[in-house]
């Protein structure tokens, strides 16, 4: 199984199981600047999730590639302890 695979994987069955993450986001674009913050994963797809995060009080969604977290763009505290 690929790499990709298994986070595709474990967000998944974080999405199933307990969707509440913390996620850290530093994309140039489009620029998003998250370190640490609550977010939910509220869809699953084939290539991308979705997080809702609410780190000005208003929500805020994102899709992310799996990609994104193989490289680092996106990490979540959750499957990196």
């Amino acid at each position: 199984m690929s790499t990709v695979n298994v986070i595709k994987e474990q967000i998944k069955s974080l999405f199933e199981a307990a969707p509440d993450i913390h996620v850290s986001v530093k994309m140039s674009h489009p620029k998003i600047s998250v370190d640490d913050t609550p977010a939910r994963i509220v869809g699953v797809y084939p290539n991308i999730f979705r997080i809702e995060e609410q780190d000005d009080g208003y929500p805020r969604y994102h899709s992310v590639k799996y990609t994104e977290v193989l490289t680092g763009q996106v990490k979540i505290r959750e499957i990196e302890d």
